[in-house]
């Protein structure tokens, strides 16, 4: 019979570790504080911008970089799999980074060196933008942009074209005690049994372990997004100074994020919707006076150094973490997916697992 696993958190990397769980022949449930896939109040993993790369790379260790630059090889080849076998575009597209400076042009050039990453010098008055911190940008060609929402939906289908159990709208307790789990008890009082255990549940994460997994540093910290219509999209994404912009292919145009340490309040602020707003009108000139069709605001797992837990949980023998992923969910998702999966099935991980391990 085969092994049962069940993940707490249904986002992208609770997702991303059913999809392969299933391939290592095991039976899935996730259980999931909201809906799968839907705008769920403080959900990251949809409300996120869906830049499958790490702002400034070479700002993060190597642990981190392990991580992301796996995602971004293998995210053509799950993109293309998701769309072929759920029908759902999740709008994969290599569109290309601009970053305006300030940024350190040394750090950033033996980066691109060091990972054969195509960049170049540019001007960004030759993409038609304004610099008030100077104009010599660097051009990052190879970076791509998926779309969070319809990624989530073409997993929620892949998902239960596979046979994985889904359990939404269901809140768990904290855990306690250490040893073995046997079941793990929702708000509501079902026990849920299954022969191993996984929390993917993001910004929540500490909330389950905090009696269990008391060191562990994951937070809550918001980020609010804004969106437009520009009568003249961008054809590129540009990063300047911890702001971005993300062209779509129907016309719109994300501008973020904040980045707030607030607790568990998902509301949306005038404040960060001016400072936003004005971010976005330094660099597009012409957005002034065009209306501002959406904002909102998601909670993402804040750890130090964006360093996420993939481990083994020091206590419990059946129970493993794989979360605090903080602002790159989707691109490090694949890696940790696969490590954590690797773990559960007594292998020996494709990355050395020992950076992200969980502290006691």
């Amino acid at each position: 019979m085969s092994m049962h696993v069940m993940i707490a958190g249904g986002g992208i990397v609770g997702a991303m570790t059913a999809m392969e769980l299933v391939g290592r022949g095991c039976r899935v449930t996730i259980v999931e504080r909201g809906q799968i896939a839907s705008q769920t109040s403080g959900e990251s993993s949809w409300a996120g911008g869906g830049i499958v790369f790490p702002l400034l790379p070479w700002m993060y260790g190597d642990a981190v970089n392990q991580l992301t630059n796996y995602g971004m090889k293998v995210y053509p080849a799950i993109y293309e799999r998701l769309k072929e076998e759920t029908g759902v575009d999740g709008e994969l597209l290599q569109s290309g980074m601009l970053i305006l400076p300030q940024f350190d042009r040394e750090q950033a050039r033996a980066w691109c060196e060091r990972y054969e990453f195509a960049a170049q010098s540019a001007s960004a008055a030759a993409f038609g933008l304004q610099s008030p911190s100077g104009d010599d940008a660097l051009w990052l060609p190879g970076v791509s942009q998926a779309r969070p929402p319809y990624v989530m939906q073409a997993m929620r289908k892949w998902l239960e074209q596979n046979g994985v159990t889904l359990l939404e709208r269901t809140e768990l307790k904290p855990l306690a005690g250490s040893g073995s789990l046997h079941e793990w008890e929702t708000v509501g009082g079902e026990k849920l049994q299954a022969d191993k255990f996984v929390v993917t549940s993001g910004a929540w994460s500490f909330d389950l372990l905090k009696e269990t997994a008391s060191k562990l540093k994951i937070k809550p910290m918001r980020g609010q997004i804004l969106l437009y219509r520009p009568r003249q999209n961008l054809q590129h994404m540009v990063y300047r100074e911890g702001f971005y912009m993300i062209p779509r292919q129907d016309g719109l145009l994300l501008a973020g994020s904040t980045l707030e340490d607030v607790g568990f309040d998902p509301r949306v602020t005038e404040t960060a919707r001016d400072e936003l707003s004005a971010k976005a009108e330094t660099i597009m000139p012409e957005l002034k006076g065009l209306p501002i069709l959406k904002h909102w605001a998601g909670l993402r797992p804040g750890t130090p150094e964006n360093l996420p837990t993939i481990a083994a949980h020091p206590q419990i023998e059946n129970l493993y973490l794989n979360t605090g992923h903080f602002r790159y969910g989707l691109t490090m998702a694949p890696a940790s997916a696969k490590i954590v999966s690797a773990l559960i099935c007594g292998e020996q991980p494709f990355i050395d697992p020992t950076p992200f391990s969980c502290p006691v």
